[in-house]
Protein backbone atom coordinates (compact mmCIF):
# COMPACT_ATOMS: atom_id res chain seq x y z
CA UNK A 1 0.00 0.00 0.00
CA UNK A 2 1.24 3.42 -0.91
CA UNK A 3 2.44 5.95 2.32
CA UNK A 4 1.28 9.04 2.33
CA UNK A 5 3.05 11.49 4.79
CA UNK A 6 1.16 13.76 7.36
CA UNK A 7 2.19 16.96 8.95
CA UNK A 8 0.18 17.14 11.89
CA UNK A 9 -0.46 19.40 15.46
CA UNK A 10 -1.34 21.73 17.55
CA UNK A 11 -2.35 25.44 15.78
CA UNK A 12 0.68 27.86 15.77
CA UNK A 13 3.41 25.20 15.37
CA UNK A 14 4.06 25.91 11.90
CA UNK A 15 2.66 23.38 10.25
CA UNK A 16 1.84 25.59 7.31
CA UNK A 17 5.20 27.57 6.77
CA UNK A 18 7.29 24.29 7.26
CA UNK A 19 5.20 23.04 4.10
CA UNK A 20 5.58 25.92 2.12
CA UNK A 21 9.12 25.83 2.83
CA UNK A 22 9.50 21.62 2.39
CA UNK A 23 7.16 22.58 -1.02
CA UNK A 24 9.81 24.83 -2.81
CA UNK A 25 12.31 22.13 -2.01
CA UNK A 26 10.92 19.06 -3.02
CA UNK A 27 8.39 17.66 -5.57
CA UNK A 28 5.55 17.69 -2.57
CA UNK A 29 1.88 19.13 -3.20
CA UNK A 30 -0.39 19.65 0.20
CA UNK A 31 -3.42 18.01 0.50
CA UNK A 32 -5.26 20.53 3.43
CA UNK A 33 -6.38 18.81 6.82
CA UNK A 34 -7.64 22.30 8.01
CA UNK A 35 -11.64 21.84 8.87
CA UNK A 36 -11.98 25.92 8.29
CA UNK A 37 -9.57 26.59 5.22
CA UNK A 38 -11.83 24.66 3.20
CA UNK A 39 -14.01 28.01 2.99
CA UNK A 40 -14.01 30.51 0.82
CA UNK A 41 -13.73 33.82 2.46
CA UNK A 42 -12.56 32.62 5.67
CA UNK A 43 -8.72 34.31 5.20
CA UNK A 44 -7.11 36.13 8.07
CA UNK A 45 -8.35 34.10 10.76
CA UNK A 46 -7.23 30.88 9.54
CA UNK A 47 -3.84 32.11 8.45
CA UNK A 48 -4.85 31.17 5.36
CA UNK A 49 -1.51 30.65 2.54
CA UNK A 50 -2.34 33.05 0.02
CA UNK A 51 -3.03 32.67 -3.32
CA UNK A 52 0.68 33.64 -4.63
CA UNK A 53 2.16 30.95 -1.66
CA UNK A 54 0.11 28.51 -3.38
CA UNK A 55 0.63 28.88 -6.58
CA UNK A 56 4.28 28.05 -5.47
CA UNK A 57 3.36 25.28 -3.86
CA UNK A 58 0.23 23.84 -4.91
CA UNK A 59 -2.65 22.81 -2.43
CA UNK A 60 -5.46 20.66 -2.55
CA UNK A 61 -8.70 21.08 -0.21
CA UNK A 62 -8.81 24.76 0.69
CA UNK A 63 -11.05 27.02 -0.66
CA UNK A 64 -13.75 24.36 -2.03
CA UNK A 65 -16.71 25.21 -0.16
CA UNK A 66 -18.69 28.31 0.23
CA UNK A 67 -19.37 29.37 4.36
CA UNK A 68 -23.20 28.21 3.66
CA UNK A 69 -21.96 24.39 2.93
CA UNK A 70 -21.19 21.63 5.70
CA UNK A 71 -18.67 19.45 5.63
CA UNK A 72 -18.82 15.76 6.81
CA UNK A 73 -15.99 14.00 7.89
CA UNK A 74 -17.26 11.36 5.13
CA UNK A 75 -17.20 14.32 2.30
CA UNK A 76 -13.77 15.23 3.45
CA UNK A 77 -11.97 11.49 3.53
CA UNK A 78 -13.47 11.04 0.24
CA UNK A 79 -12.17 14.56 -1.25
CA UNK A 80 -8.59 13.88 0.23
CA UNK A 81 -8.27 10.13 -0.94
CA UNK A 82 -9.30 11.77 -4.62
CA UNK A 83 -6.72 14.71 -4.50
CA UNK A 84 -4.01 12.10 -2.93
CA UNK A 85 -5.10 9.99 -6.18
CA UNK A 86 -4.62 12.83 -8.71
CA UNK A 87 -1.23 14.26 -7.28
CA UNK A 88 0.52 10.48 -7.34
CA UNK A 89 -0.79 9.74 -10.59
CA UNK A 90 1.46 13.04 -11.51
CA UNK A 91 4.78 11.41 -10.00
CA UNK A 92 4.33 13.90 -7.23
CA UNK A 93 3.94 12.82 -3.16
CA UNK A 94 0.82 14.52 -1.49
CA UNK A 95 1.63 15.97 1.83
CA UNK A 96 -1.41 15.82 4.28
CA UNK A 97 -0.90 19.05 6.17
CA UNK A 98 -3.74 20.34 9.22
CA UNK A 99 -4.20 20.30 12.79
CA UNK A 100 -8.12 18.67 12.16
CA UNK A 101 -7.28 15.46 14.31
CA UNK A 102 -10.60 13.50 13.52
CA UNK A 103 -9.95 14.29 9.72
CA UNK A 104 -6.72 12.77 9.59
CA UNK A 105 -7.86 9.74 12.19
CA UNK A 106 -10.48 8.90 9.82
CA UNK A 107 -8.07 9.37 6.95
CA UNK A 108 -5.88 7.34 7.84
CA UNK A 109 -7.41 4.82 10.24
CA UNK A 110 -10.61 4.82 7.95
CA UNK A 111 -14.16 6.29 8.52
CA UNK A 112 -17.03 4.43 11.02
CA UNK A 113 -19.67 2.37 9.80
CA UNK A 114 -22.55 4.65 11.27
CA UNK A 115 -25.74 4.23 11.11
CA UNK A 116 -27.72 6.51 8.87
CA UNK A 117 -29.03 9.47 10.60
CA UNK A 118 -32.48 9.40 12.56
CA UNK A 119 -34.08 12.37 12.20
CA UNK A 120 -36.56 11.98 15.18
CA UNK A 121 -34.08 10.83 17.39
CA UNK A 122 -32.34 14.46 16.36
CA UNK A 123 -34.85 16.61 16.74
CA UNK A 124 -35.49 15.46 20.20
CA UNK A 125 -31.82 16.07 20.58
CA UNK A 126 -32.07 19.45 19.21
CA UNK A 127 -34.68 20.62 21.81
CA UNK A 128 -32.75 19.28 24.70
CA UNK A 129 -30.29 21.20 23.77
CA UNK A 130 -31.82 24.51 23.01
CA UNK A 131 -33.54 23.89 26.36
CA UNK A 132 -30.41 22.59 28.51
CA UNK A 133 -27.76 24.36 26.35
CA UNK A 134 -24.67 22.03 25.50
CA UNK A 135 -22.40 21.26 28.76
CA UNK A 136 -24.87 18.64 29.99
CA UNK A 137 -24.96 16.95 26.49
CA UNK A 138 -21.03 17.54 26.25
CA UNK A 139 -20.34 15.52 29.26
CA UNK A 140 -22.83 12.78 28.41
CA UNK A 141 -20.59 11.95 25.45
CA UNK A 142 -17.54 12.17 27.13
CA UNK A 143 -18.81 9.57 29.70
CA UNK A 144 -19.34 7.20 27.02
CA UNK A 145 -16.19 8.18 24.67
CA UNK A 146 -13.53 10.61 25.38
CA UNK A 147 -12.28 10.68 21.79
CA UNK A 148 -15.79 11.58 20.85
CA UNK A 149 -15.73 14.24 22.80
CA UNK A 150 -12.52 15.85 21.87
CA UNK A 151 -13.60 15.44 17.96
CA UNK A 152 -16.77 17.10 18.79
CA UNK A 153 -15.72 20.02 20.56
CA UNK A 154 -18.53 22.62 20.92
CA UNK A 155 -20.02 22.21 17.34
CA UNK A 156 -24.18 21.91 18.17
CA UNK A 157 -24.22 19.68 15.05
CA UNK A 158 -21.32 17.07 15.63
CA UNK A 159 -22.96 17.09 19.20
CA UNK A 160 -26.29 15.96 18.33
CA UNK A 161 -25.15 13.77 15.87
CA UNK A 162 -22.57 11.87 17.98
CA UNK A 163 -25.64 11.46 21.00
CA UNK A 164 -28.14 10.37 18.26
CA UNK A 165 -25.88 7.25 17.68
CA UNK A 166 -24.96 6.78 21.22
CA UNK A 167 -28.39 6.77 22.53
CA UNK A 168 -29.58 4.74 19.78
CA UNK A 169 -26.77 1.74 19.47
CA UNK A 170 -25.46 2.12 22.89
CA UNK A 171 -21.91 2.57 21.13
CA UNK A 172 -20.16 5.81 20.47
CA UNK A 173 -19.51 6.85 17.18
CA UNK A 174 -15.59 6.10 17.48
CA UNK A 175 -15.95 2.55 18.91
CA UNK A 176 -17.89 1.60 15.27
CA UNK A 177 -16.34 -0.67 13.14
CA UNK A 178 -13.80 1.26 10.61
CA UNK A 179 -13.55 0.52 6.90
CA UNK A 180 -10.35 0.25 5.49
CA UNK A 181 -8.45 3.75 4.40
CA UNK A 182 -7.42 3.68 0.84
CA UNK A 183 -3.76 4.77 1.78
CA UNK A 184 -1.51 4.02 4.44
CA UNK A 185 0.23 6.62 6.11
CA UNK A 186 3.33 7.52 8.05
CA UNK A 187 2.68 11.00 11.19
CA UNK A 188 5.22 13.69 12.55
CA UNK A 189 3.33 15.25 15.01
CA UNK A 190 4.70 18.92 15.84
CA UNK A 191 5.02 19.23 19.62
CA UNK A 192 6.34 22.15 20.35
CA UNK A 193 6.50 23.56 24.37
CA UNK A 194 3.53 25.23 25.85
CA UNK A 195 5.52 27.99 26.66
CA UNK A 196 6.84 28.03 23.01
CA UNK A 197 3.67 27.58 21.68
CA UNK A 198 1.32 30.04 23.66
CA UNK A 199 3.00 33.50 23.16
CA UNK A 200 2.97 32.84 19.22
CA UNK A 201 -0.70 31.93 19.27
CA UNK A 202 -1.81 35.53 21.44
CA UNK A 203 0.48 37.25 18.73
CA UNK A 204 -1.12 35.84 16.20
CA UNK A 205 -4.81 36.54 17.56
CA UNK A 206 -3.60 40.40 18.27
CA UNK A 207 -2.27 40.02 14.37
CA UNK A 208 -5.35 38.53 13.37
CA UNK A 209 -7.27 41.47 14.62
CA UNK A 210 -4.81 44.55 13.38
CA UNK A 211 -5.13 42.30 9.99
CA UNK A 212 -8.81 43.15 9.29
CA UNK A 213 -10.42 40.39 11.15
CA UNK A 214 -13.49 42.02 12.14
CA UNK A 215 -13.62 43.68 8.40
CA UNK A 216 -13.66 39.84 6.94
CA UNK A 217 -16.35 38.63 9.26
CA UNK A 218 -18.30 41.81 8.79
CA UNK A 219 -18.63 40.85 5.28
CA UNK A 220 -19.53 37.37 5.65
CA UNK A 221 -22.20 38.36 7.88
CA UNK A 222 -23.57 40.18 5.97
CA UNK A 223 -23.28 37.81 2.90
CA UNK A 224 -24.26 34.70 4.95
CA UNK A 225 -26.71 36.46 7.86
CA UNK A 226 -27.67 32.99 8.80
CA UNK A 227 -24.40 32.56 10.82
CA UNK A 228 -23.46 28.96 8.77
CA UNK A 229 -21.41 26.77 10.85
CA UNK A 230 -18.19 28.25 9.17
CA UNK A 231 -18.86 31.19 11.28
CA UNK A 232 -18.77 29.23 14.54
CA UNK A 233 -15.16 29.20 14.03
CA UNK A 234 -12.87 29.99 16.66
CA UNK A 235 -12.08 34.01 15.94
CA UNK A 236 -15.20 34.11 13.69
CA UNK A 237 -17.30 33.52 17.02
CA UNK A 238 -15.76 35.45 19.31
CA UNK A 239 -15.95 38.94 16.35
CA UNK A 240 -19.55 37.79 16.06
CA UNK A 241 -20.44 38.82 19.37
CA UNK A 242 -18.37 41.85 19.05
CA UNK A 243 -20.26 43.10 15.98
CA UNK A 244 -23.74 42.36 18.14
CA UNK A 245 -22.98 44.24 20.50
CA UNK A 246 -22.28 41.89 23.48
CA UNK A 247 -18.70 43.06 24.26
CA UNK A 248 -15.86 45.56 23.65
CA UNK A 249 -13.10 45.08 20.93
CA UNK A 250 -10.06 44.18 23.45
CA UNK A 251 -12.79 41.82 25.19
CA UNK A 252 -13.38 39.89 21.68
CA UNK A 253 -9.45 39.41 21.38
CA UNK A 254 -9.05 38.26 24.65
CA UNK A 255 -11.97 35.79 24.15
CA UNK A 256 -10.47 34.49 20.90
CA UNK A 257 -7.06 34.09 22.52
CA UNK A 258 -8.65 32.33 25.40
CA UNK A 259 -10.09 29.79 22.87
CA UNK A 260 -7.50 29.40 20.57
CA UNK A 261 -5.67 28.31 23.36
CA UNK A 262 -7.86 25.65 24.81
CA UNK A 263 -8.58 24.64 21.30
CA UNK A 264 -4.69 23.78 21.31
CA UNK A 265 -5.10 22.01 24.88
CA UNK A 266 -7.51 19.51 22.92
CA UNK A 267 -4.85 18.79 20.52
CA UNK A 268 -2.22 18.03 22.61
CA UNK A 269 -4.47 16.02 24.45
CA UNK A 270 -5.97 14.17 21.14
CA UNK A 271 -2.64 14.05 19.01
CA UNK A 272 -0.99 12.41 22.20
CA UNK A 273 -3.00 9.06 21.12
CA UNK A 274 -2.44 9.14 17.70
CA UNK A 275 -2.59 5.67 16.06
CA UNK A 276 -0.71 4.35 13.52
CA UNK A 277 3.25 4.96 12.51
CA UNK A 278 3.99 8.09 14.29
CA UNK A 279 6.81 10.56 15.45
CA UNK A 280 7.01 13.54 17.65
CA UNK A 281 8.86 16.57 17.12
CA UNK A 282 9.74 18.25 20.52
CA UNK A 283 11.00 21.50 18.69
CA UNK A 284 9.37 24.46 16.85
CA UNK A 285 11.07 27.43 14.25
CA UNK A 286 13.89 26.30 12.14
CA UNK A 287 14.79 22.92 14.24
CA UNK A 288 11.11 21.85 13.62
CA UNK A 289 11.98 22.47 9.98
CA UNK A 290 15.44 20.61 10.04
CA UNK A 291 13.37 17.57 12.03
CA UNK A 292 11.04 17.58 9.33
CA UNK A 293 13.00 18.06 6.17
CA UNK A 294 15.27 14.68 7.54
CA UNK A 295 12.45 12.77 8.54
CA UNK A 296 10.80 12.97 4.72
CA UNK A 297 14.29 12.38 3.27
CA UNK A 298 14.64 9.30 5.41
CA UNK A 299 10.87 7.62 4.73
CA UNK A 300 10.25 8.94 1.37
CA UNK A 301 13.57 9.34 -0.42
CA UNK A 302 12.92 13.21 -0.96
Amino acid sequence: MERIPVLAGPTGSGKTLLALRLGEEMPVEVVSADATMVYRGLDVGTDKPSPEERRRVPHHLVDVLEPSEAMSVARWVAMAEAAIAEVLSRGRLPLVVGGTGYYIRALSEGLPGLPPPDPEVQAALWQELEAKGLEPLQAELARASLEDALRVGKNPRRLVRALEVLRRTGIPPARFPRRPPRFGYAKLVLWPERAWLFPKLEARARRQFAQGLVEEVRALLARYPGMPTALQAIGYKEVVGYLKGEYGLEEAILRDIRAVKAYAKRQYTWFRHEPGEVVYLPRGGEEAYRGFRDWLRLHFGL
